[in-house]
């Protein structure tokens, strides 16, 4: 198919054939189930690497994990953006300009790392 609308039919045939299938697929799934499945004894009890489960099934984790980890993905993240900095800052035209955003950028950083040492996040007993 070619011209204007070209691509557009052949996304309108692509998008009926995946509904069609997912109709389909979900129809013999309806049909060829079981009327009532069986019910095994301990399918619904919990799996721990094929041993009984031990204790209760309410564990407590301590906040400073969860801490630990979202200071990670943000300073992660954060430093990711040093990269395309680092590639552009020789480029011609991009001197001073970069140089003080990159620095209030690292000033907004080493504010957030000060913040958390001096709540005493970061100690970890």
């Amino acid at each position: 198919m070619t011209g204007y609308l070209g691509s557009y039919t052949t996304l309108g045939l692509l998008l009926l054939a995946s509904l069609l299938f997912f109709v389909t697929a979900f129809s013999a799934n309806r049909v060829l189930r079981p009327a009532r499945p069986a019910e095994p004894p301990g399918k619904r009890a919990s799996y721990e690497c094929g041993l009984d489960p031990v204790g209760g099934d309410w564990a407590q984790a301590q906040i400073r994990y969860y801490v630990y980890a979202y200071l990670y993905v943000l300073f992660a993240v954060e430093a990711v953006f040093l990269f395309p900095w680092a590639v552009i800052f020789n480029r011609r035209g991009y001197g001073l300009v970069t140089v003080v955003e990159m620095a209030i950028f690292v000033a907004v950083l080493a504010l957030g790392i000060l913040y958390a040492w001096r709540k005493n996040i970061l100690r970890w007993t």
